[in-house]
């Protein structure tokens, strides 16, 4: 009696080929989603930290009369006998001035994923409070003297991602183009960020005006007639 072998057929090197093509034509088409999608949840974590800074923010002021600056540092040391650097410098001495007066024992709500950036390790004692690079987000004065919220409740003040250590430059990498901004009001916004001039859009433009950016003053934007608003930058740089 005679039995039939059926020998079962490999995949010859052209199909091997063409599946491979369908694959990686696959993986071109769904790596973009996927990025973005990565870029929105920083940007969500970003916006979520920054309402609990807010937050913070208004406990500090019912203490303080304002929010932190370059003075009240040193109230926050001689009432708590807290060590902590607070005084003027990157947005890390202004956001320790929370830490140092009690009114968070967290540093992970100021961590934003942005370039430089590292989770922060939860060590709030002497240097280890906001150490370099595990804060994201920089923090808006009015030259030497903090914000409050007797001012206009639409004022930034603040804002991440930035780009360098200078101006109101923004980079429209980590959030796919948009800046995430506190008000006084503790709204958290959106803001698109112009590639060009890489400034934040605070409010477009319409018929007969242009646009104004985050820190552009004059009678018809929440600044009014204020000058002197500083973006004191986070501190991103690597240890030595």
């Amino acid at each position: 009696m005679k039995t039939n072998v059926k020998t079962r057929r490999g995949f010859t090197l052209v199909e091997l080929l063409v599946v491979i093509v369908i694959i990686a034509s696959l993986a071109g088409l769904t790596a973009p989603m996927v990025i973005r999608q990565r870029k929105k949840a920083d940007q969500t974590e970003a916006t979520s930290n920054a309402r609990q800074i807010g937050l913070a923010m208004f406990e500090f002021e019912t203490e303080y009369a304002r929010f932190p600056d370059d003075t009240s540092g040193a109230e926050v040391a001689s009432n708590t006998g807290s060590t902590l650097l607070m005084g003027p410098g990157p947005s890390n001495n202004y956001f320790r001035q929370l830490i140092g007066a009690g009114f968070t024992q967290s540093e992970q709500m100021f961590f934003a994923k942005v370039p430089g950036s590292r989770k922060p390790d939860g060590n709030i004692t002497g240097a280890g409070a906001l150490a370099a690079r595990e804060v994201g987000f920089g923090y808006i004065t009015l030259g030497t003297v903090g914000l409050s919220t007797a001012g206009n409740p639409a004022r930034p003040y603040v804002v991440t991602p930035l780009l360098g250590t200078t101006g109101d430059s923004f980079d429209a990498a980590p959030f796919d183009g948009k800046a995430v901004v506190l008000r006084i009001d503790n709204s958290v916004s959106s803001l698109q960020i112009n590639t060009t001039s890489n400034r934040a859009i605070l409010s477009p433009a319409s018929t007969g005006t242009v646009a104004r950016t985050l820190l552009d003053p004059g009678a018809e934007t929440v600044w009014g007639a204020s000058t002197g608003m500083t973006i004191r930058f986070p501190n991103l740089a690597a240890a030595p």
